[in-house]
């Protein structure tokens, strides 16, 4: 495991370019007992087991990537894509040998809260991007959910590899309650979270809109606000629905969607009920 920051975003990313990414216990489970002889399992059913877990979902992402890159002529852009290039029994091959990220850090029980805290967002944020993705009517709405669980990826890898210096980070940030992640993580890591992630998705060829996430020129585009507002909304209400900063969200998401700020929490509040 990294217990010193590296010093630039070259080395950061030549590190976690070939991880062995862990998943989460449960995910790593439900796949060893699958039968490949199973009719009933085909690449939806797949897709939903993978979609539960953002490490096991950029695990995929980033496995196509390296073994399909060679072929194909556009990037793989989802997971239910990914699974139907690699077929069902290719994928029950390559994943027969799953690492526990849970079992990785067992002995660091700090850590494993931060990691599945970090996990918990990420799923309520997908939830409220493809809820406000549906409500569009966007085309790209898989894709967006996708987007939005993987939104901290970085965040994840440091629970993972690096967890005490995520613990640290997330200590100066307990102790400054108006440290943002990114800052915290310069301090820490050495590097700009922004560019260690842009420059690890474009080294996995992850999808575009994952990587249009971190480049600012792409911050107006209504999908990648979908993504930031879901992101936004899900770390305020993280606790409860009286944080300071929701009136913001929300009148930004009625601008996105075309309603009331009212109507925009009300939305809110359905999609994670």
């Amino acid at each position: 495991m990294i217990h010193k920051p590296f010093s630039d975003t070259t080395a950061w990313t030549r590190h976690f370019r070939d991880f062995d990414i862990p998943v989460l216990t449960e995910t790593a489970e439900v796949i060893s007992s699958l039968d490949p002889d199973d009719e009933r399992i085909d690449a939806n059913s797949l897709a939903e087991i993978v979609l539960k877990d953002p490490l096991m979902t950029l695990r995929v992402l980033v496995h196509v990537s390296r073994k399909y890159a060679s072929r194909l002529q556009t990037d793989v852009e989802t997971v239910r894509a990914a699974l139907i290039l690699m077929g069902i029994r290719p994928f029950m091959r390559d994943f027969s040998q799953l690492v526990s990220v849970e079992q990785r850090i067992s002995d660091q029980p700090l850590a494993l809260a931060g990691l599945h805290a970090a996990v918990e967002r990420g799923w309520r944020a997908s939830r409220f991007a493809l809820g406000f993705a549906v409500h569009r009517m966007d085309d790209d709405a898989d894709v967006i959910h996708q987007a939005a669980l993987l939104h901290d990826f970085m965040g994840l890898l440091l629970w993972c590899e690096a967890p005490q210096l995520a613990l640290e980070i997330q200590h100066r940030q307990q102790q400054d309650a108006a440290l943002r992640t990114a800052q915290a993580r310069l301090e820490v890591l050495h590097v700009e979270s922004e560019a260690l992630e842009l420059s690890l998705m474009t080294a996995w060829r992850l999808p575009a809109l994952l990587r249009q996430m971190a480049d600012p020129q792409f911050e107006h585009r209504p999908s990648v606000q979908n993504v930031k507002l879901a992101v936004r909304i899900a770390r305020h209400t993280q606790h409860d629905w009286d944080n300071p900063a929701l009136p913001d969200d929300f009148t930004d998401l009625g601008h996105l969607l075309g309603i009331s700020r009212p109507a925009a929490r009300e939305l809110a509040r359905e999609l994670d009920s």
